[in-house]
């Protein structure tokens, strides 16, 4: 996806036609969120299949390996397919990895808060629809959306074991303190400090939850913040990769082109073609 963000709707016509012909499992390079008002959602995710009747939400992490299959009940399919950057909302997609990387898809009752979901949905469409959208309002709606999500999840989420729900907490409390201190040159012994336990078990939490180690998700999280502010910002680049912990240039370029296939230069200038 090209695009910082794009919301459509998916109908009877578009899920029938997946349905004949789906997909082989995949994985993408952006954030994808359904929130599904009739029909049925097949999500093959983390080797196992599920199927679900709307009401329901389904969101999946950037580079989880899945296939969504829509599919008609009683004759029906409605759904909003959301997809964006993780540089969209960067202050919120971390969290998101902690919140869904063991329930991708969950079935929502039908009620005021759902109603109140497709009504956001229908305002941002909106407001992507005009002239110039602004991405600022749609960001802030976005964000609500998911934090409706998330407090109507929590009611109805399952209590899991108490050894996965002490590595949930630890996980987002680390996210948490990582959200309020990537910006520094810290490494993996100041996050385990601050959660009183070793480095290696912190990285074994890391490592069982979201497949990356706890080095690898501090500088995805400056990666994310580098982009939004190479975005949206006039910045120097030696600038941002100092702002961001990166003491020398050459060495924050490297790390950006190793990640992301780009030099910070070259990904400045494709977002800036991307929104003239």
């Amino acid at each position: 996806m090209n695009q910082f963000f794009k919301i459509f709707k998916m109908d009877k016509a578009e899920a029938t036609k997946i349905s004949a012909s789906p997909d082989e499992p995949h994985q993408h390079n952006f954030e994808e969120l359904i929130i599904g008002i009739d029909g049925e959602l097949e999500h093959f995710i983390d080797f196992e299949t599920t199927t679900l009747s709307a009401p329901l939400i389904s969101f999946v992490t950037k580079g989880k390996v899945h296939r969504v299959i829509p599919k008609l009940k009683n004759g029906k399919c409605d759904m909003w397919v959301i997809r964006f950057k993780s540089e969209f909302i960067p202050e919120t997609t971390f969290q998101l990895y902690a919140s869904y990387h063991n329930h991708a898809t969950l079935k929502l009752p039908s009620g005021d808060c759902f109603s109140r979901l497709t009504t956001i949905c229908e305002i941002i469409e909106n407001e992507m629809q005009q002239e110039n959208p602004d991405l600022s309002v749609v960001r802030h709606l976005l964000s609500a959306l998911f934090i409706m999500i998330e407090s109507e999840k929590s009611k109805i989420t399952p209590k899991s074991n108490e050894f996965s729900t002490t590595q949930n907490t630890t996980l987002q409390s680390f996210l948490t303190v990582l959200e309020e201190n990537y910006q520094r040159p810290l490494g993996v012994d100041f996050y385990a400090e601050k959660l009183f336990m070793s480095a290696r078990n912190l990285n074994l939490i890391c490592k069982n939850i979201l497949n990356q180690t706890v080095t690898e998700i501090i500088e995805t999280r400056k990666l994310i913040e580098a982009k939004n502010q190479l975005t949206h910002s006039d910045k120097h680049i030696s600038e941002i990769g100092f702002d961001l912990g990166f003491n020398e240039k050459a060495y924050f370029t490297n790390v950006f082109k190793k990640r992301t296939g780009q030099t910070p230069s070259e990904f400045r200038k494709e977002m800036k073609k991307l929104l003239s």
